[in-house]
């Protein structure tokens, strides 16, 4: 029999036995430790039943119980979030929680705080000790450095939301997106468009933000448009940045925009909410287009390219179970589709002779239909 380890901190659901207790007894590293107790592939039955032997023999517990060791699973997945109170954020986790209760599984949601200080913590071996199965990371960006430590617990995981090189990740092309609701400002004969951008002032390491810009500076720049600095806005996706760009804008001495590109629904809202406030007309003086379709567009009648986060989440649960499940290949990444909803928020500018059309319904126009036509 195995001698016990007593000189370690409580670790692994048993006092005095870790882990590394486990592997170095075994001959093997933590990762391979961790998949044999949760039942993970990858690991050969002669192996695994070894591990298995020696931990019971260390009375080693990899889940909060003992029967956790019987079964090699918690049943938990873990959903790792910048934000839970915005928009996107909290239809993804409702995605992925429907899914996880359909296939009898329990969540344990890793919450940033709207920054990344607690992210040392997050990353630390705490996710192990917190026994989950696997991980989906909503829209950020991992470091080198976190991607390493994930890939040594050795748990499948998927990036929901943005694009990230070193791991699989599923959401829309965010340059296609966002060149979408910029040619549709320009096929209705906008020339003088601005941008509001999202730039959170975190260190999430968020790539969407610049694909967005990116797309927004090329499209204008092969219609033969200028970018205007003095029209370059940022805000953090929220209403109220939306709000205060606006007034920047609006604020700022010289000519005025006739349409503008927001990076999201809600900027997008908060644009609107203030030029209805400062008397200027939306589409008539300025029109609006966002990127999300948020559940409040469609009664506001943004025009928005609709994208569906609940729907990613979902489908990237779905692939983190299949593969607990031992399917081969379910991780992977996919490419979600957009689709560019014209409401009546947009319309051609009133100096191209044009009558727009204010008496349409909200969501009443469709996309490709000219408003006012």
């Amino acid at each position: 029999m195995v001698a016990k380890t007593t000189d370690r901190a409580q670790r692994g659901g048993h006092s005095g036995v870790s882990i590394e207790d486990v592997a170095l007894a075994a001959g093997v590293s933590t990762a391979t430790v961790s998949r044999a107790v949760r039942g993970l592939p990858r690991v050969s039955p002669a192996t695994r039943e070894k591990i298995l032997g020696i931990a019971e023999a260390l009375g080693y517990v990899a889940s909060s119980s003992a029967s956790g060791l019987a079964t090699g699973r918690t049943k938990t997945i873990g959903v790792l979030a910048p934000f839970v109170s915005r928009w996107f954020f909290s239809k993804a986790i409702e995605g992925a929680d429907r899914e996880l209760h359909a296939r009898q599984y329990n969540l344990s949601l890793f919450n940033l705080g709207g920054h990344g200080s607690h992210r040392e913590r997050l990353f630390s071996k705490t996710m192990v000790y917190k026994q989950i199965d696997a991980l989906l990371v909503l829209c950020m960006a991992l470091t080198h450095e976190e991607i390493e430590h994930l890939q040594k617990i050795d748990i499948p995981l998927v990036v929901v939301g943005g694009h990230v090189e070193e791991c699989p990740y599923i959401g829309i092309d965010d340059y296609a997106a966002a060149a979408t609701a910029v040619r549709h400002l320009i096929g209705l004969g906008h020339t003088e468009i601005a941008l509001l951008h999202g730039d959170d002032e975190t260190d999430l390491n968020f790539d969407v933000p610049r694909v967005r810009i990116k797309a927004f500076q090329d499209v204008m720049a092969g219609a033969g448009l200028n970018v205007r600095e003095e029209w370059d806005e940022w805000g953090d996706f929220t209403v109220l940045s939306g709000q205060n760009a606006f007034h920047r804008l609006w604020d700022r001495p010289g000519p005025k925009p006739t349409a503008i590109f927001c990076a999201s629904d809600e900027m997008a809202m908060g644009i609107i909410f203030e030029a209805t406030r400062a008397g200027v007309q939306v589409p008539a003086d300025l029109s609006v287009i966002g990127i999300d379709d948020h559940d409040f567009s469609e009664a506001m009648g943004l025009t928005t390219v609709r994208q569906r986060p609940d729907e990613q989440a979902e489908m990237g649960t779905k692939m983190l179970l299949d593969e607990l499940d031992g399917i081969a290949g379910s991780v992977r990444s996919m490419v979600a589709p957009h689709e560019l909803i014209v409401r009546s928020t947009t319309a051609p500018p009133r100096r191209a002779g044009v009558v727009t059309r204010t008496d349409a319904a909200p969501g009443a126009m469709t996309a490709g239909a000219a408003p006012g036509g």
